[in-house]
């Protein structure tokens, strides 16, 4: 990531960005992904092998269920892995995909009514092809927006959420690399502190190391969201590390970042015990994996803003809980 000037990656940013015009519009997408492409997504889709897999676990049902798909980007950038040594190109994205809710989707009943599913997906870019996508999604916000209540009660807000407060999230041209560089620090530092939750600061001041005071913390539905540090500390971060034990490091399959806009995908990211008392679930005193995308909004050394996206599904089908299963039996509320 050194350099005075600016890395484009324009050619990967145009593949995707077609690749989004025909998925969107229902086209042939092979000319633009890797035949053996590593298609990595939420319950109940999960992992996927060639374009055609995931076109059928995913795509084709979502556009049979909801249309026309109308994709609301709020972050678009690309960048170099740091976890590969900063050798591959990855494009990121983040926003809705917006549509009528007419046909049931993964058991979840229509509305005939508008509905915004939350997505982040990343896309590896190689000779002209996208070899490897991770497309993480709410599907529990879909289903609150559908009258289901997947979860119990939240410690943070439940609301659909923008994009940056700067409205400066899709860099659809080249940034000055600089300022990528200070991003992915900021969030190195962040990973660093967070350790395995020992760093021996009382949570509040371990966040003022790298959070910004006034942040926000745009969390997944079961969890929500919430803004400043000593209430994010409230809201998520204490109930969450008081409801496990044993984390253990982290891991990313990418980690990059391209002007103030930084993000990261792990499958899984960490595993942690669960002790009990996490979105109101008994204890099981079983270790689950965590599969989660994060993006940031970075300045000044400090983060900002974050928006989390967690396979919580996936995480209580671990322990045994099938939540879209019996959310859809019970019905509406």
């Amino acid at each position: 990531m050194d350099g005075a000037e600016p890395q484009a990656f324009q050619a990967e940013k145009q593949l995707v960005r077609d690749y989004y015009a025909a998925l969107d519009a229902g086209q042939d997408v092979a000319r633009y992904c890797d035949a053996a492409l590593v298609f990595r997504a939420f319950h109940p889709v999960g992992l996927r092998t060639g374009t055609e897999a995931a076109q059928e676990a995913f795509w084709a049902p979502l556009r049979g269920a909801i249309g026309p798909i109308q994709r609301r980007m709020d972050v678009f950038m690309a960048g170099r892995n740091q976890m590969d040594g900063f050798s591959s190109v990855w494009v990121v994205s983040m926003g809705h995909l917006m549509g009528l809710f007419d046909a049931p989707l993964f058991g979840i009943a229509p509305t005939g009514k508008l509905v915004m599913l939350r997505y982040a997906a990343f896309h590896k870019v190689e000779d002209g092809r996208i070899t490897e996508e991770a497309m993480y999604f709410d599907l529990p916000h879909l289903m609150v927006q559908a009258g289901y209540r997947p979860f119990g009660p939240q410690t943070a807000a439940e609301l659909v959420q923008p994009g940056p407060m700067t409205h400066d999230g899709l860099m659809f041209g080249p940034q000055p690399p600089r300022t990528g560089e200070e991003t992915l620090a900021a969030i190195n530092a962040m990973i660093a502190d967070l350790g395995t939750w020992q760093s021996g600061l009382p949570l509040e001041d371990e966040l003022r190391r790298t959070w910004a005071e006034d942040m926000l913390w745009w969390g997944p539905t079961g969890i929500g969201a919430t803004y400043t540090i000593p209430r994010y500390a409230a809201q998520h971060s204490g109930p969450f590390r008081a409801a496990f034990a044993d984390r253990s490091g982290t891991g990313h399959i990418c980690r990059m970042a391209e002007g103030h806009f930084g993000a990261f995908f792990g499958w899984p990211n960490f595993t942690a015990r669960h002790l009990g008392g996490f979105m109101g679930m008994p204890a099981s005193d079983t270790k689950v994996e965590f599969r989660v995308i994060d993006v940031y909004r970075a300045g000044g050394g400090k983060l900002h803003e974050n928006w989390i996206y967690i396979d919580l599904l996936h995480v209580w089908s671990q322990l045994g809980v099938d939540i879209l299963e019996r959310t859809t039996r019970i019905g509406r509320v």
